[in-house]
């Protein structure tokens, strides 16, 4: 049986994805508050708000990971 190489870390780490996505959000939730209002500034809102929660996921992953939790994924 052939072993199947592990991913290099830059294609693993989901840290770049959070903070381009959550400061696109943060960007569409400034011109939008400008120019807009309802439901799209409440949307973009939510995507500022998902990315933060995305942050705090990051870090308790690699906090567990640090501890030796069993039930951490090895980033």
């Amino acid at each position: 049986m052939r072993h199947t190489p592990e991913l290099p870390k830059r294609l693993t780490d989901l840290t770049p994805v959070v903070i381009v996505g959550t400061t696109l959000w943060l960007v569409a939730l400034v011109v939008l508050f400008f120019g807009a209002h309802g439901v799209w500034v409440q949307t973009a809102l939510a995507g500022v708000v998902l990315g933060l929660i995305g942050f705090g996921i990051i870090f308790w992953q690699r906090a567990a990971a640090r501890r030796g939790s069993k039930s951490a994924q090895r980033l």
